[in-house]
């Protein structure tokens, strides 16, 4: 399961699909003050990375993934 929505915090890993976009978003919605966990993504379908982008959330782990990481930092401080 690339998507685990805990209390406050999502994890992400492996492979985030387009799939988890819409579902992606909603959680952030409900949860303003959630976290996200990357340490274990590998693959972020750009449709998620548009959420991410849009919500701008508190970013708890980035990914080990160089590429991603790269990415992922244009999200600046969390």
């Amino acid at each position: 399961m690339p998507v685990e929505f805990r209390k406050r915090s999502v994890v992400l890993r492996d492979h985030v699909t387009v799939e988890e976009a819409e579902s992606l978003l909603s959680w952030l919605q409900d949860h303003p003050r959630g976290q996200v966990n990357l340490k274990h993504c590998r693959h972020l379908h750009t449709a998620c990375l548009q959420v991410l982008l849009a919500a701008r959330p508190s970013i708890r782990v980035m990914p080990t993934d160089p590429d991603l990481r790269r990415w992922l930092e244009t999200l600046g401080p969390s």
